[in-house]
C-alpha cells in the first residue's frame, strides 16, 4: 500500500486579484547596438496577495520601510526573478526565484518587494 501524499488543492476563491508579470525588452538600433529597452507586459494572472511583516532597518541614519508581499498564482513555469510584478499601480520587483509550492507544479510563491 502506497502512503497518501496530501495536496492542498487550490481554493479559486482566494485567487481574486489581477497582476501582470512584466519582463524588461531591451531595443537594438539599426546599426546593432543595444539601447535603453522598456518593461512590457509578459501575462496577466489571477494572484492571493498576502502581505509580510514588514522590517525597519537603520541605514545611513534614516529609516526605511521595507514593504514585500508574496502573490500566489497558479503554476506558471516561466516566470523568473529578473521580472517584476505590477499591481493596483504599483510595482514590485521579484527578490528571489519564485517557489513551486511543494513540487506538485499546481500553485507558484513569488515574493516580492515593492519599489518605492
Amino acid at each position: 500500500m502506497q502512503p497518501f501524499k496530501y495536496r492542498n488543492r487550490v481554493n479559486n476563491g482566494n485567487l481574486r486579484h489581477r497582476i501582470t508579470i512584466q519582463h524588461y525588452v531591451s531595443g537594438v538600433d539599426e546599426l546593432g547596438q543595444e539601447t535603453e529597452g522598456e518593461w512590457q507586459d509578459f501575462k496577466k494572472l489571477w494572484a492571493d496577495i498576502k502581505t509580510m511583516q514588514g522590517r525597519e532597518y537603520f541605514a545611513a541614519a534614516a529609516t526605511q520601510a521595507e514593504n514585500t508581499s508574496r502573490f500566489i498564482v497558479r503554476y506558471t513555469p516561466d516566470i523568473t526573478n529578473e521580472m517584476r510584478v505590477k499591481y493596483d499601480g504599483r510595482i514590485y520587483d521579484i527578490v528571489q526565484p519564485p517557489i513551486n509550492d511543494n513540487e506538485l507544479g499546481e500553485t507558484l510563491t513569488i515574493i516580492a518587494k515593492e519599489k518605492e
